[in-house]
């Protein structure tokens, strides 16, 4: 594992916000999955944070972040969110939203300003790994620089 000082929309944003974060980068074949970057970063892959775009009836976006090793309840987010249906985001509105690709999507330095969600557990940790904005680039931080950009705890874990 080696530090990288590659520069991504989420990187430069936390630059601009003055916000404290190591970026680690992965080389070659990487797979898109939080279990592939954990394995990578030699941590747990509850430790690395997933960041999953979804939509709604009204074809409205949101944000959530989650462990890496839990899914989300989907039934449970309608409720959290007051809407009829709620599934993942096909690739096209996912990228009009955050600007990243699938399997680089952060929740820094996107493009629309769509509310973003996080599984409450994730605040009670010291560090995270959370996708640096391409696929293989991975920011450590505190969890409280989700707070910097209105991160709001939920609990949807399966």
């Amino acid at each position: 594992m080696k530090k990288s000082t590659i520069k991504t929309p989420a990187t430069l944003f936390l630059d601009r916000q003055k916000l404290p974060y190591e970026v680690f980068e992965c080389a070659g074949e990487v797979e898109g999955t939080a279990e592939f970057m954990a394995d990578f970063l030699n941590v747990p892959v509850h430790q690395v944070i997933k960041s999953i775009v979804f939509t709604d009836e009204r074809s409205k976006g949101y944000m959530v972040l989650q462990h890496g090793d839990q899914r989300i309840d989907t039934k449970t987010l309608r409720k959290e969110f007051n809407v009829k249906n709620v599934s993942p985001a096909s690739y096209e509105l996912a990228h009009k939203w955050t600007g990243y690709e699938f399997g680089g999507t952060s929740p820094f330095g996107i493009k629309a300003n769509i509310p973003i969600y996080a599984e409450h557990t994730i605040f009670e940790m010291d560090s995270i790994f959370i996708n640096g904005g391409r696929r293989g680039v991975s920011l450590k931080i505190s969890p409280d620089l989700l707070h910097h950009i209105g991160v709001k705890a939920i609990e949807v874990s399966k």
